[in-house]
């Protein structure tokens, strides 16, 4: 197992800058906040790890790619920056892949995330991803194919026998697909992929100064040990993307694990059907509460 040390210096340039400009934008944010992503430069700290990589297989090894600071991130003239007339985000479940959304993408949406139990090869020299995103059209897919625990049963039906073309409003294809139990586990790792694309999306390239949502994964045991959290570099990336208070975005996370279930919004009584109102299985997302409350404690001092 190799871990990828950064220095306290590196990790500072990385999430603060040189800039003056960007140093006084950090010094101008709530003190808290302050406090909170000054973890990621302290060695004794419990919120914020190294990245830890078990086998030449991680995507850090098998992929190399130039690391994204924040002053980068900053200054990328081609990253999507959410407006009033373009600030929402849609899940299309599909088929089909970036193409289709692209034609699909309504007029004010920042961004199209399309959904899919079909297994994704971008390249023929890949095995597979979870998700792909393109950070100009705002659009990406994610694929919740490789996620159930049955995916490599003979009884596993997910995936396109014969290429077959069909007009765009045919999704017969898709008839008697497989769907897998809704899990604790399948909810984690679906929120970790979908957030993980959406960040793409914002202008966040994958991470490679602390375990973060953000570092790439090339299997599922890799998937798995990324956390579902942002490490303060990439944290301070999607706050100068959307603009928002940490603590809240923090307390309505833990709202949303606490809520005992999760209705579908704009069904009424009569078109509702008894699957649109589940029990919301957040077994899996314990650690990642408690991890939020410690931050919490941070932010709040």
């Amino acid at each position: 197992m190799q871990t990828i040390r950064h220095s306290e210096q590196t990790l500072k340039t990385a999430l603060i800058s040189k800039s003056p400009e960007l140093v006084l934008q950090y010094e101008n944010l709530d003190a808290g906040e302050q406090r909170l992503m000054n973890e990621a430069f302290q060695p004794t700290s419990d919120l914020f790890g190294p990245i830890t990589l078990h086998s030449k297989s991680d995507w850090i090894t098998s992929h190399p790619e130039s690391p994204q600071d924040f002053e980068q991130f900053f200054n990328d003239p081609y990253r999507k920056i959410p407006s009033p007339e373009k600030c929402h985000i849609y899940i299309q479940s599909i088929g089909d892949i970036l193409k289709f959304l692209r034609k699909k993408k309504p007029r004010n949406a920042f961004c199209v995330v399309g959904i899919t139990m079909i297994d994704l090869y971008p390249r023929d020299s890949w095995n597979f991803v979870f998700g792909q995103a393109s950070l100009t059209e705002g659009v990406g897919i994610f694929s919740f194919a490789r996620y159930g625990s049955d995916f490599y049963s003979a009884h596993y039906k997910g995936k396109v026998k014969k290429l077959q073309k069909t007009s765009l409003s045919d999704y017969s294809v898709f008839d008697n697909y497989y769907v897998p139990e809704i899990t604790s586990i399948l909810l984690l790792r679906s929120c970790k992929t979908l957030t993980h694309e959406l960040g793409h999306i914002f202008g966040l390239r994958h991470c490679q100064w602390l375990s973060c949502l953000m570092q790439g994964s090339n299997h599922l045991e890799e998937a798995d040990r990324r956390p579902l959290n942002l490490c303060p570099v990439c944290l301070r990336k999607l706050q100068s993307a959307i603009g928002f208070s940490i603590v809240e975005r923090y307390k309505a996370l833990v709202r949303w694990i606490d809520d005992e279930s999760v209705d579908i919004p704009g069904e009424t009584a009569k078109h509702s059907h008894e699957d649109n109102v589940l029990p919301k299985p957040v077994e899996a997302f314990k650690e990642w509460r408690e991890w939020i409350i410690k931050c919490l404690a941070v932010l709040q001092k």
